[in-house]
């Protein structure tokens, strides 16, 4: 018996079933969940494709994955730059044929406020230049091998801030958005071609994305290896979307009351920094940001009892 997953599944076994020796794409394999995940299904006996933008973390993960017997193949890539992005498809594809799984992971997260922002569109270019548009390349690159041989499945790592609307993050949560938006197309057009297309809409994570924003140890964060969870459920049973219980009862509530959540959201804007602020950098959370998580909380709970 495997052991449980995050809904109670065995999924060890399973996702050795699922992988092994299946060629699986990894972006952002050099650090947090990309290489949590990674690992994973490198020790589970899939050829791991790491992708990110760091040589010498990438060879590193590279020897380690071997060291336990498993297969991986590093390849760094900006999948920020079109030009390079290709070069990544060109040679996975000259080198293995084929890819059965994509794992659309690295992104880049900027926290600054619409009203901060006026004169930085810059921001949202370069976060839809990498969370949107890289993957998308990455999808049209591998999806023909994929649609040709009637199997495959892409798996896009989004957030549950595309769920709860976080005020503060509006650039990382539309390229989210129109990442899930192209998703949700694309699983319609390739139904009858084999190719599964899987959402997973991730909560908070302790990563190193995330180490810059101590403002957020008010809040309960899963660790990487944690939140691979999410993803391994992905894999192993090809849902369409893969979702925390309060992610799904907050898009629920803003369908219901969305005038009331709004509320609520508009709370954490005006409690909660910019990005730089000097509150920001803190060594715990401030008493206003505590008092919001008791009051998210009680949100939380109200919600999921609808």
């Amino acid at each position: 018996m495997g052991r449980p997953g995050c809904y109670g599944r065995p999924v060890v076994m399973n996702l050795r079933e699922r992988v092994a020796d299946r060629i699986i794409l990894v972006t952002g394999a050099s650090s947090g969940i990309g290489e949590a995940l990674a690992n994973r299904l490198g020790d589970a006996g899939a050829s791991v494709l790491l992708v990110a933008r760091s040589k010498d973390k990438l060879d590193e993960m590279k020897r380690s994955i071997e060291a336990r017997g498993g297969t991986a193949f590093a390849y760094v890539c900006d999948l920020s730059d079109a030009v390079d992005t290709q070069r990544l498809i060109d040679a996975v594809l000259t080198e293995h044929g084929h890819v059965d799984v994509l794992v659309n992971n690295a992104g880049i997260s900027i926290r600054r406020s619409v009203a901060k922002s006026y004169d930085r569109v810059h921001d949202f270019e370069r976060t839809l230049a990498l969370n949107f548009l890289g993957s998308v390349r990455l999808i049209m690159g591998f999806l023909p091998g994929m649609t040709a041989q009637k199997r495959g499945q892409i798996l896009n790592v989004s957030t549950i801030g595309v769920q709860v609307n976080v005020p503060r993050y509006g650039a990382y949560i539309a390229s989210k958005a129109a990442l899930d938006a192209f998703s949700r197309v694309l699983a319609v057009e390739a139904l009858s071609d084999g190719v599964k297309v899987t959402t997973i809409y991730m909560p908070l994570v302790k990563t190193p994305m995330m180490a810059s924003t101590t403002i957020y140890q008010a809040f309960p964060m899963r660790t990487a290896e944690e939140a691979v969870e999410l993803i391994v459920d992905g894999i192993v049973h090809q849902p369409k979307r893969v979702a925390t219980r309060v992610g799904t009862a907050f898009e629920l509530a803003y369908r219901v009351a969305p005038k009331a959540l709004d509320r609520v959201l508009h709370a954490a804007y005006q409690l909660y920094p910019e990005s730089g602020d000097k509150k920001d950098q803190s060594a715990s959370p401030t008493g206003d940001a505590a008092l919001f998580q008791r009051v998210f909380n009680l949100v939380t709970r109200r919600v999921k009892r609808r």
